[in-house]
């Protein structure tokens, strides 16, 4: 992941594309299994609290569904299919199936289970994409909570610099 920093960084130099160029990192950071956590934060410090939290939510959404789009088409796979035979793993599907949007929504509020992971995981689970659209709403507050952390950072590194935030 060292190409992550130094293309964030950039950003800040793009003038009006960067929360487009930021929106098309972010999805590749999905794919990829980056960590949503850096970017999330270095939105809040280059967009502020709210504009940073609704690119991220836009951001991480489009990733969600690119993830979900990939990880639909992995779980027909051979392989996979011998997984779900376990009786285990078919235990969890199950109950991930029948209350998917609750249970998914939960899942993204917590800030512990990382977003990127569990992408992939869901989508394997065979969940329907209109209730893992609408769980995403779950993401939001640690969305706001990251891009405050950020904000406050970025304020931070500006008085050191000697610039007023």
């Amino acid at each position: 992941m060292d190409w992550l920093a130094p293309a964030v960084l950039k950003l800040t130099q793009v003038g009006p594309w960067a929360p487009v160029l930021f929106t098309l990192i972010y999805i590749v950071a999905a794919v990829t299994l980056a960590p949503a956590f850096f970017l999330t934060v270095a939105a809040g410090a280059m967009f502020g609290v709210w504009r940073g939290s609704a690119i991220v939510f836009i951001a991480a959404s489009l990733g969600a569904s690119v993830v979900y789009a990939l990880g639909s088409r992995l779980a027909k796979l051979t392989w996979m299919q011998r997984v779900t035979r376990d009786p285990r793993v078919a235990a969890v599907q199950a109950a991930i199936r029948s209350e998917s949007l609750w249970i998914m929504f939960l899942l993204r509020l917590s800030p512990l289970v990382p977003y990127n992971i569990l992408n992939y995981a869901l989508a394997l689970s065979g969940v329907r994409y209109v209730d893992f659209l609408m769980a995403l709403i779950g993401m939001i507050p640690a969305i706001i909570m990251y891009t405050y952390y950020g904000k406050v950072v970025g304020d931070v590194a500006a008085l050191a610099a000697g610039v007023s935030p």
